[in-house]
């Protein structure tokens, strides 16, 4: 799972946990229904917000939009109603054609084991299958994913040429553009023409938002390899990607006022709220520490306060990282064996780092900063009633 959408529980109400969870099973399902297992791997957080636009504009009832899902591993077996119909066909085919370009994004700059031939021929092929299989199923919702992967095209000629001084929205331009267009079209789906302007103008404000968010969490990991990240290249401090992130989500919320929704709570909790939360999540906000242990993202850790008790044992040794095949392997046994769900917790197939199952409230609460000190404080409208969260809706 990937993406800056990572709602907590404690920040959902049940009736709107209860959708989020329809929406991303939904998407999963229709990756495997429409583009074959391997494509479920591409199942992220943030492709299911267009599962949840279209359902929001929909005037249709909940029943048409839903079905019942057999057992699954990732469920702890048990069955579940799952969003189903355009919605769905959407977001799989816009996510396999940003798992595409995030396969071949890899595969040119030879990270990891995609530095080795065999591991970077199997993934480019991978990655030209789900080309063709976005395509097709954007095409059958009335979607050009073609616009997608110019976007990616383009992105690899501006990463090229940006250096110092280069404006960083230059560089974000390709995702605005992407996430604009999906946005846009899921009024199309929903039969609302008057609401393709402001999804536009949404879709690209989150795009701007998941690459800055992106850059700043991966800037120290970056800078240690010596790999390319966009906040390097053009010279963008930190405090400038966080002004022009909270920027992102200010004008998100305002681009929504302007939609006519039948049901957007969900939508407003997870493009308004939950964009803010993991803006706080990579930059810390004033008063807390920062989700990176205290320490904005770029920035080495404080050192620790010498102990007048005498030496310590030695700190924790860093958790084995994984390449792609690898990691793979041991995510299909942790799943079939549904360590993924019924664990408390467990290491995460690539990275070593601890995760915990999704039965035990999964990645609703990974490093969960709720307002009101984690009291659910939300009702079934998606809206805090409590002043610390700044939320007058």
């Amino acid at each position: 799972m990937f993406g800056i959408i990572r709602p907590c529980r404690h920040r959902l109400s049940e009736r709107l946990r209860t959708s989020w969870v329809a929406h991303l099973c939904g998407l999963c399902l229709a990756l495997r229904d429409d583009h074959g297992q391997l494509a479920r791997t591409a199942t992220n957080y943030d492709g299911l917000v267009i599962s949840v636009l279209v359902e929001a504009q929909s005037d249709r009832a909940d029943s048409t939009g839903r079905r019942t899902a057999g057992p699954c591993p990732l469920r702890g077996m048990r069955t579940a109603e799952v969003a189903r119909g355009e919605g769905a066909r959407l977001a799989a085919a816009v996510s396999l054609a940003l798992a595409a370009a995030k396969v071949r994004d890899h595969v040119e700059d030879g990270d990891g084991a995609f530095a080795r031939r065999p591991v970077a021929a199997g993934a480019r092929a991978v990655a030209e299958r789900w080309g063709r299989q976005s395509a097709g199923g954007g095409a059958g919702v009335g979607f050009d994913t073609g616009v997608l992967l110019d976007a990616v095209a383009r992105q690899g000629e501006l990463e090229r040429t940006a250096g110092p001084g280069t404006s960083v929205l230059l560089v974000t331009e390709p995702t605005e553009t992407a996430t604009s267009a999906a946005f846009a079209h899921t009024a199309v789906l929903a039969g609302r023409e008057a609401n393709i302007a402001p999804l536009a103008e949404a879709g690209r404000l989150f795009g701007r938002l998941a690459h800055l968010l992106d850059a700043a969490e991966d800037l120290t990991d970056d800078t240690e390899r010596g790999a390319w990240n966009p906040l390097t290249a053009t010279g963008t401090d930190l405090g400038e990607a966080h002004r022009l992130c909270r920027d992102a989500v200010h004008g998100i919320r305002l681009a929504l006022d302007d939609v006519e929704f039948a049901d957007g709570a969900l939508a407003h909790r997870l493009l308004v709220h939950e964009t803010a939360a993991a803006v706080d999540r990579v930059f810390g906000r004033p008063g807390h520490s920062c989700a990176s242990g205290g320490h904005a993202p770029g920035e080495a850790p404080p050192e620790a306060p010498e102990d007048p008790s005498g030496p310590q044992p030695p700190g924790l040794v860093p958790p084995p990282r994984r390449g792609l095949l690898a990691g793979c392997a041991v995510w299909a046994m942790m799943a079939c064996t549904c360590q993924l769900c019924c664990r408390e917790q467990y290491p995460d197939p690539w990275t070593g780092k601890t995760r915990s199952g999704c039965c035990q409230s999964a990645d609703f609460c990974s490093g969960c900063d709720c307002c009101c000190d984690g009291l659910d404080c939300c009702g079934d409208d998606g809206c805090c009633g409590c002043d610390c969260c700044g939320c007058d809706c």
